[in-house]
């Protein structure tokens, strides 16, 4: 099924502050206020709002927005190793993404319409607006079933050791996400 027919959401407007010289609080400019939304193969939106490096975050000189400029050039993985990242992910309607792991603890929050998580040992839950999924380096994958609606997500992703599980060490499992690079 298509996904064309269907209208996309809004792209999401961020509003990054700073400060001037004086100390007083300001949005900072020179990022604009919508966040371009990268469309992949299998129809899937994902907008990088934010990203940062290091802990505790320097933000120094901003030190951390040069951090974002250089991720906003050269796009990463879905996680960044030593840092943390902050995305929207729109799910187009009946359409679910592959199986896959990040090495990373992730805060996943509906925004609009409904997702399926389920994960590698079939238990599954229905999420509507407002639920949060808390992912711990677990297989999992996000399904949505409307046939008409979208589904927007926000997810703060943040580095985490690897897990080791049984003796097994677990690493970033992407499953040939299409369009979706390794993480650092």
């Amino acid at each position: 099924m298509s996904t064309k027919q269907f209208e996309k959401l809004t792209p999401p407007k961020r509003f990054i502050t700073t400060h001037r010289h004086d100390g007083k609080a300001v949005f900072e400019g020179r990022f604009g206020e919508e966040t371009d939304m990268l469309t992949m193969p299998d129809g899937i939106a994902f907008g990088l709002d934010y990203t940062t490096k290091g802990v505790p975050i320097s933000m120094e000189n901003d030190e951390d927005l040069d951090v974002y400029s250089g991720y906003l050039k050269n796009p990463p993985g879905l996680s960044i190793s030593g840092g943390n990242v902050l995305r929207h992910v729109d799910i187009p309607p009946s359409m679910e993404c592959t199986m896959h792991r990040t090495v990373s603890l992730d805060y996943g929050i509906v925004l609009e319409g409904q997702v399926d998580l389920l994960l590698d040992s079939g238990e599954q839950r229905t999420m509507k607006v407002g639920d949060v999924a808390i992912q711990r380096g677990t297989m999992h994958q996000w399904i949505n079933r409307d046939p008409k609606k979208y589904c927007r997500m926000l997810f703060v992703l943040v580095d985490s050791k690897p897990l080791v599980i049984a003796g097994r060490k677990l690493g970033e499992e992407l499953d040939e996400m299409p369009g979706v690079k390794p993480s650092e």
